[in-house]
């Protein structure tokens, strides 16, 4: 059977030019980073060159970028990290649409006495400048809203978020994990103090990610150890890991552009398609302001999880935004904040193209979907 893939929102395929880069260092180049011998100066050598690509990526100098395990350690290290820094608890902005690695940094920190604003999205997701201003008082440390949305893309005012949080002097970190190498991100014109990424998101490594920390920002660690990236992160480089995603976020900005208006011409055709099968079908999240290859759509009548189990019988891969659990279905977090309805919640996929998908595999994922919603239709289907 053919394999369709539209979950790249979940993660991404290695790319093979990645994998190349990688190859050396899992064999003749194994080296740690931290040895002075000529072992540990290559592999050095291949860690600072690929700090450099990623700092190139984002506009940032060099020093500025600490490797992590991934995009959670990173959102981990930017808010406690932050957090450690003050000798009593401060008061800390975020919002209810969040990635989990968020959220429950924040629900952790209320546990030793922080206090956490959770500012709520509007209709499509959105979190809006004005909200994040409301929220912030006298004693505000740090303010997190993520660049993107995982589940229904929608592209927050980020450069605006930023440009207020430096005006009242309050740190400011964007989880910038599904935007970053989707969207322009160049830290020279975005004021944020801190922002996290992932690897596994552009086509690098799983367990890679990073932090981009603005020169001046101070952090306490999570971990203790040696002396690894000035300080921050402690613990024997990931080599390979390190150079796949500098590889990745090279690649990934190369065809940044073309990309985006190839995937963006590929979501709303399949929109387009969609409402022709199923014209009460709807859009979860901004209609304007979203991710060129995310699409989140609700199919009232239908169950996801249904939904997502008969595509993958035929060999297609999507995913829904709910968990089965003790035979109930749980609505996303994300879209119950949005006040969508349950009917509509729990009928919603993601559909979430990348730099694999093709025009024919569209067009057999909408004649798959076409049949499976007439064959699990109610009565009232317009099909």
């Amino acid at each position: 059977m053919n394999q369709i893939y539209l979950d790249y929102s979940a993660t991404t395929p290695l790319a093979p030019e990645v994998f190349e880069a990688m190859r050396p260092y899992f064999t003749e180049h194994f080296g740690n980073a931290s040895s002075i011998h000529g072992f540990g100066r290559e592999a050095k050598v291949a860690v600072d060159a690929a700090r450099e690509k990623l700092a190139a990526a984002l506009g940032a100098l060099p020093q500025e970028i600490a490797f992590t395990s991934g995009g959670t350690e990173a959102a981990n290290l930017a808010i406690f990290g932050v957090a450690r820094t003050f000798t009593e608890p401060r008061h800390l902005v975020t919002s209810r649409v969040e990635h989990p690695c968020v959220l429950n940094s924040c629900k952790e920190l209320e546990k030793s006495g922080w206090q956490v604003t959770y500012v709520e999205p509007d209709g499509t997701g959105m979190i809006s400048v004005d909200a994040v201003r409301a929220a912030i008082r006298p004693e505000t440390a740090l303010i997190s809203i993520m660049f993107a949305n995982n589940e229904v893309g929608t592209i927050n005012p980020i450069v605006e978020m930023a440009q207020l949080a430096a005006e009242r002097k309050i740190l400011f970190h964007t989880d910038a994990v599904q935007a970053f190498g989707k969207l322009p991100i160049d830290v020279r014109q975005i004021p944020v103090s801190l922002l996290s990424l992932s690897g596994h998101k552009i086509y690098g490594p799983k367990g890679m990610g990073a932090l981009f920390v603005r020169r001046g920002v101070k952090l306490q660690p999570l971990l203790f150890g040696g002396h690894q990236e000035r300080d921050r992160r402690a613990g024997t480089e990931n080599v390979a890991g390190i150079v796949g995603l500098g590889r990745a976020a090279e690649l990934m900005m190369a065809a940044q552009k073309a990309e985006a208006e190839r995937l963006r011409a590929l979501s709303e055709r399949f929109w387009q398609q969609v409402q022709k099968i199923l014209p009460q079908a709807t859009l979860n999240g901004n209609p304007e302001s979203r991710l060129p290859a995310v699409l989140n759509l609700s199919f009232p009548g239908f169950e996801s999880t249904a939904l997502v189990m008969s595509l993958d019988l035929q060999g297609i891969a999507v995913s829904n935004g709910s968990a089965c659990s003790s035979g109930s279905v749980e609505v996303s977090h994300v879209l119950r904040a949005m006040k969508i309805s349950r009917e509509r919640a729990v009928s919603a996929l993601r559909f979430s193209f990348g730099k694999y998908t093709t025009e024919a595999e569209v067009e057999t994922t909408l004649q798959a979907l076409e049949k499976i919603l007439q064959r699990q239709a109610r009565p009232n289907f317009a099909g």
